[in-house]
């Protein structure tokens, strides 16, 4: 997170890996709810502006709605 932040980067994705098959690298354990919500709060207090972190979190998931989150949130930086 930090090396996002320092590359400027203000909106974070973070999801649970699901193995798509077999032949893929296997799942070593899976994240509470509660273990996304701390990443929440964690990259929340390092300064992002956005944040999305849930087990089924991707990139794509709402990427309409979290840009114009994002979009409302750096013209309130701008304002202050």
């Amino acid at each position: 997170m930090d090396d996002l932040r320092a590359a400027n980067v203000d909106f974070l994705t973070v999801g649970q890996y699901l193995q798509p098959t077999a032949k893929h690298h296997p799942i070593d354990r899976f994240w509470s709810p509660e273990e996304f919500a701390q990443l929440v709060q964690i990259a929340r207090a390092k300064g992002f502006l956005g944040v999305s972190a849930t087990p089924l979190t991707r990139s794509s998931f709402h990427a309409d709605e979290d840009f114009a989150a994002l979009k409302k949130a750096r013209q309130h930086m701008l304002a202050v």
